[in-house]
């Protein structure tokens, strides 16, 4: 399993993420892509990485750009976001995003259906 390749206190923080994100999204599907755990419903909602200092998490560009003020105290790009791994994850966030993820991806499959 992924998780089981990081030293134990990473191995805590990941899997404080998967739970988040698991429980914000039960209906997603949990996948490796990009040799990542990520969870897709209607196409990607997220990815999360271990690192060496830090957690990954990439909720899309979109999932930034909502977020962007909550986030601003952390390290990011413009799809992604890293959590240092001696602070704790900050869960609600996470959860936020994962249920904005959620809605944006079924709104998108909803109009794509009506296209056809």
């Amino acid at each position: 399993m992924y998780i089981a390749a990081f030293p134990k206190g990473t191995q805590d923080l990941l899997m404080q993420l998967r739970t988040t994100i698991k429980k914000a999204a039960p209906q997603a599907e949990e996948v490796l892509s990009y040799q990542m755990p990520a969870y897709k419903f209607h196409g990607i909602l997220v990815y999360f990485a271990g690192h060496k200092h830090h957690i990954g998490f990439y909720p899309t560009s979109s999932g930034i750009e909502a977020f962007k003020q909550e986030l601003s105290v952390y390290k990011g790009a413009k799809g992604s976001v890293q959590f240092p791994l001696d602070q704790p994850l900050p869960l609600r966030l996470i959860s936020q995003i994962v249920k904005f993820r959620v809605i944006e991806n079924r709104e998108k499959a909803i109009a794509k259906s009506k296209k056809k």
